[in-house]
């Protein structure tokens, strides 16, 4: 399919139409940012693993655990073949271990096991931080319908309960992660965006060293190294 002109350009991706207008073509960056932007630089090589993790991941979750995805075909080790959806402007996060903001808002000691994974809806708005909303916000303002909440939340908890496992068997705890859902011309509610470590916080199930983009949040150092340990875990590659 042939890659026409670009459509939208983001933090770390680049998206273009296709001759299709029902696909389109995303393009991972080596761009790094945290901070809602405030912070920038560059990863090498994040591009190609983060598609690469990202697409491996997407199939895996379509065909084992069920869940529907906007991947259709990797034709690069940068550049993706999508289905074309409109993106529901909700930041979708999912906690088993206390890290990050959830720490900070509630004063619970990073590292702390949760009784139960909790999920988080945020307002996509990188100009007014991308808030956390309630579900009252998202029907009272028309970002999505209760049915979709619905099938949002029974979605990103069934994506936990398989990533979970998937890492652990790879000796990587999921401590967080961020979703983003889309939907097809149909109203059918798709998996988009990516799975990688941009978008999830993995830590190493023994010594608890972070394998994601904290890194580089907060000057840790080795942020490459740990891109490349994530990918090696989950292709299996020693």
């Amino acid at each position: 399919m042939k890659k026409c002109e670009q459509m939208y350009e983001g933090k770390a991706k680049k998206v273009f139409a296709t001759d299709n207008a029902d696909y389109c073509i995303v393009s991972y960056k080596d761009d790094a940012t945290a901070f809602n932007g405030l912070k920038k630089g560059t990863i090498t090589g994040k591009g190609v693993i983060n598609n690469r993790m990202s697409n491996f991941l997407m199939k895996k979750l379509s065909d084992e655990a069920g869940i529907p995805t906007h991947f259709v075909e990797e034709l690069s080790e940068r550049d993706t073949l999508v289905k074309k959806v409109k993106i529901v402007p909700l930041e979708v996060i999912v906690r088993n271990i206390a890290a990050g903001s959830f720490s900070k808002r509630f004063g619970v000691p990073e590292g702390t096991n949760l009784n139960c994974p909790t999920i988080e809806f945020c307002y996509k708005d990188d100009e007014l931080g991308d808030p956390m909303v309630n579900e009252y916000h998202i029907l009272a303002c028309g970002w999505a319908t209760r049915e979709d909440v619905d099938t949002i939340t029974d979605y990103a908890f069934r994506v936990n309960d398989y990533l979970k496992k998937f890492f652990l068997e790879r000796g990587v705890e999921l401590v967080d992660f961020k979703l983003e859902f889309g939907k097809t011309p149909d109203g059918t509610i798709v998996l988009a965006d990516e799975i990688s470590p941009d978008t999830c916080r993995f830590w190493d199930a023994k010594t608890h060293e972070k394998l994601d983009k904290d890194r580089f949040r907060r000057d840790l150092g080795h942020v490459e190294d740990a891109y490349q340990e994530m990918m090696k875990r989950v292709f299996g590659e020693n």
